[in-house]
């Protein structure tokens, strides 16, 4: 893996707090990446499923609803999920303390592209390559054995052990629901788990990203269109303003936060797991004008040195394994090489190509 960087990253909250009046060419997409908003999302058809996990752990009737909305959409909302709302909140507002800290205090955790620990902006070392308008801190949470919480933010005060009984809570949330979903698969509850190589062999990584408001974001993207790497991506969103998108055939849904909800979306290895049977769907986020915006990622994935790939038993005659095994760790890095690149990643795994 490449040790630095391509050329010097540039902190794209100092950008906006500077006062921009134009984005720089960097950031401008072209005109067929760029935002796309629908005019009308008033059907219930265009809305992310809300699934009430209380009325989905271990009920047949439950496990058809996440089973369709994982088909149909890759992404739900999940509220009465068990983890602590005040806890949420905490969290994320002392991730928003750490980005609004002097940027000389933050570049101190400078990250690099071997491991992507650390803050940063940029995905990818493909150099002159058109930029995302945010910034991030990444962090791996497990294995233990990559575990470093000196790498943790220290400021602000407790926000080391915030992060601990986040991602503690999350890790357990996450355990149950690859059970619901090898369930809604017709599989053993731990079919998913097993598959995943075991829960004691986890990764779990951290992702904390800051959207800056922006004086053109029709032009840019917070986060290119992308479909994620691995397992299930456990999101807490802002409170306040909206940003993420989902796509939905030709169109692009901009997600509306449930109070208190936590947003699941199926990664890439689910689908290759599934057969295809779940979707990694494609998604971006957009930025605003007139206001920054945070939200917290949490990478629920499974063992990175085992060949992952489509599940016997969802094999049938009329529909063989559609993708090629490999290696989590060796499909994680396509992304860290190339940054987001939509389907294509998962796509050329099919086994047809």
């Amino acid at each position: 893996m490449v040790a630095s960087w391509p050329e010097p990253i540039v902190s794209v909250q100092a950008l906006s707090q500077a006062g921009v009046t134009t984005v720089p060419n960097r950031y401008v997409k072209p005109a067929h990446q760029r935002p796309v908003y629908n005019s009308d999302q008033s059907g219930l058809d265009m809305e992310i499923p809300v699934l009430d996990m209380s009325d989905v752990w271990r009920n047949p009737e439950g496990l058809k609803r996440v089973r369709k909305a994982c088909e149909e959409w890759g992404f739900f909302q999940m509220v009465n999920h068990g983890v602590d709302h005040g806890l949420m909140e905490r969290v994320r507002g002392a991730w928003r303390e750490f980005f609004d800290l002097p940027l000389e205090v933050k570049r101190k955790y400078a990250n690099s592209p071997d491991t992507y620990e650390g803050y940063g902006s940029k995905i990818g070392v493909v150099k002159d390559a058109k930029l995302d308008w945010s910034d991030y801190f990444f962090l791996n949470y497990l294995p233990s054995s990559i575990r470093n919480p000196s790498k943790w933010p220290s400021q602000p005060p407790k926000i080391r052990e915030l992060i601990e009984k986040y991602g503690e809570e999350v890790r357990k949330l996450c355990e149950r629901l690859v059970e619901t979903l090898s369930e809604s698969l017709d599989l053993q509850p731990n079919h998913l788990t097993k598959a995943f190589g075991g829960v004691d062999k986890i990764g779990i990584g951290l992702k904390a990203n800051f959207y800056p408001k922006c004086p053109q974001p029709h032009l840019i993207l917070g986060l290119s269109s992308h479909s994620d790497v691995g397992g299930i991506t456990i999101v807490l969103s802002d409170e306040n303003v909206s940003g993420l998108q989902v796509r939905r055939g030709d169109c692009w849904v901009t997600v509306k936060s449930v109070p208190n909800a936590l947003i699941v979306n199926i990664g890439d290895q689910v689908q290759i797991l599934s057969n295809g049977i779940y979707k990694s769907v494609e998604h971006q986020v957009i930025v605003n004008s007139g206001m920054d915006r945070v939200s917290l990622a949490l990478f629920y994935n499974p063992r990175s040195d085992i060949p992952i790939g489509p599940v016997e038993e969802l094999l049938t005659e009329n529909r063989p394994a559609l993708y090629k095994p490999i290696r989590f760790d060796k499909y994680r890095l396509m992304i860290r090489q190339k940054g987001p690149t939509g389907k294509n990643q998962v796509d050329s795994l099919l086994a047809s190509t």
